[in-house]
C-alpha cells in the first residue's frame, strides 16, 4: 500500500512539471562576488574573483569555473561552479553550484568558515 503511494506520488510529480525545463536564458558573467566569514572572529570578507581562476580566502582555497546569471537580469539570481579547500590541502571541501539567493542550499560545510556567492561581475 505505502509503495503504491510513493509510486503514484512520484508519477504525479513527473507530470506537473518536476522534470520540466526552464526557457530563462543565462549568460556567463566574467568572474563573482564571494562573501566569507570566519566564524571564530565574526570577521568577513567580500572578494571579487574572474572565472577559471583562484584565490586564497581566509584560511579557503577558492576556485571559480564559472557564474551565471538571468540574461535580461544581470542582479539577478547568479550562481557559481566553485571548488572549495582547505589553504595547503588537497582534499576538497565543496564542489558544485552555488546559489546567491538560497545559499544553504547547498552549502559549504566547515566548522570555522562560511563562504557564498553574491553575484556576478559584468563587463
Amino acid at each position: 500500500m505505502i509503495r503504491a503511494a510513493a509510486i503514484l506520488a512520484f508519477a504525479f510529480a513527473l507530470g506537473t512539471g518536476a522534470g520540466a525545463q526552464s526557457d530563462v536564458d543565462v549568460t556567463s558573467g566574467q568572474g563573482a562576488v564571494v562573501r566569507a566569514l570566519d566564524k571564530v572572529n565574526g570577521h568577513t570578507v567580500d572578494t571579487t574573483m574572474l572565472s577559471g581562476g583562484g584565490q586564497a580566502i581566509l584560511g579557503l582555497e577558492v576556485e571559480l569555473a564559472d557564474c551565471r546569471y538571468p540574461t535580461n537580469n544581470p542582479t539577478g539570481d547568479a550562481y557559481a561552479f566553485l571548488t572549495i579547500r582547505s589553504q595547503g590541502s588537497s582534499d576538497i571541501l565543496f564542489q558544485g553550484w552555488m546559489m546567491a539567493s538560497s545559499p544553504a542550499l547547498n552549502a559549504l560545510d566547515h566548522s570555522r568558515y562560511d563562504l557564498w556567492v553574491l553575484n556576478c561581475t559584468t563587463s
